[in-house]
């Protein structure tokens, strides 16, 4: 019996991630959005190419929740973009009001759910995802650091002409500004990244790794990345259905690693069939333990200010 994953937001992230499990066929998929039509029209469509890829998995489009009870795996990507004229605080209420009603939704109908929160601001929409669910910490899980890690190795390895496969690394922290980029422990080929490229360069990488996101909506113009984000999506989908137990930088709840408690941050996590099931701890050097603790304030404002809001 294949696992059932349903993906709440039929928009370009939502659409993305659920075409991308149907493709592979190990999965049922359930597509949700509350405009009538559009996750009904997008699964079929996708429906309609199993057999073109030898899926014979199920795929769905609903404006109903009870079409997603028993899933094994909830993504959230439901929310607003940043529109003119609105504050980061109007955002963030704004998409509270949304994750929270969607969380009340899927909670209930997928007790036993491992979810994994896309909304933005990402680090505080997982925080309020785990409070109103109530589930255990280790079931609600932030996707942003294998996006922003994703990006890191593909300007590290054009940087180098080697091959993405070639290039280990990790970006900790929140999903923005802050993030950290963990350049001592950044290698390629088993060679430390500070032996091959110079520190001006690698600062220069390193942001343009934190403008990641605003370098493709600069192009686009309307809209934002979705590409990537959706296959990140996908590998911690595939980690906790197959139980791969993958180490991968994701947003999950710290109760005193790295010297921060009580709040969701990226961090490496070992991620498999119970979602996180172990926080692992790097050898941080006092300039990056540092700025992962300043992303974390960063966090902390905005858990502040929903926390206000209550």
């Amino acid at each position: 019996m294949r696992k059932k994953v349903t993906v709440v937001g039929a928009g370009n992230v939502g659409a993305t991630t659920a075409q991308r499990i149907f493709d592979k066929g190990y999965a049922d998929v359930v597509l949700v959005d509350i405009v009538d039509g559009l996750p009904q029209g997008k699964a079929l469509d996708m429906l309609e190419s199993g057999p073109i890829l030898n899926s014979d998995s199920s795929i769905i489009g609903t404006n109903e929740y009870d079409d997603t009870s028993n899933s094994d795996v909830v993504v959230i990507t439901s929310g607003l973009a940043r529109k003119p004229g609105m504050t980061r605080d109007d955002l963030l209420l704004t998409n509270k009001k949304i994750v929270s009603s969607v969380t009340e939704q899927i909670s209930s109908r997928s007790p036993n759910s491992i979810i994994i929160v896309v909304t933005n601001p990402l680090d505080a929409m997982a925080q309020q995802v785990q409070k109103v669910s109530g589930f255990n910490k280790s079931q609600v899980i932030g996707m942003a650091g294998i996006l922003d890690t994703a990006r890191f190795r593909t300007f590290l390895a054009e940087e180098l002409n080697v091959s993405v496969e070639s290039v280990s690394a990790f970006v900790l922290g929140g999903h923005g500004d802050t993030m950290v980029p963990v350049v001592g422990n950044t290698t390629v080929g088993g060679t430390p990244i500070s032996k091959l490229i110079t520190e001006e360069r690698l600062e220069e990488i390193v942001q343009r790794t934190r403008d990641g996101g605003a370098e493709i909506v600069s192009y686009l113009k309307t809209g934002s990345a979705y590409y990537a984000p959706s296959a990140s999506i996908v590998q911690m989908v595939e980690s906790i259905i197959f139980d791969k137990k993958d180490i991968l930088p994701c947003t999950t709840y710290l109760d005193g690693e790295y010297g921060i408690s009580g709040l969701y941050v990226g961090v490496p996590v070992k991620l498999g069939a119970n979602g996180v099931e172990e926080i692992i701890e790097f050898d941080l050097n006092k300039e990056e333990l540092s700025a992962l603790r300043k992303s974390a304030d960063a966090v902390k404002e905005l858990i502040e200010i929903m926390d206000k809001d209550d």
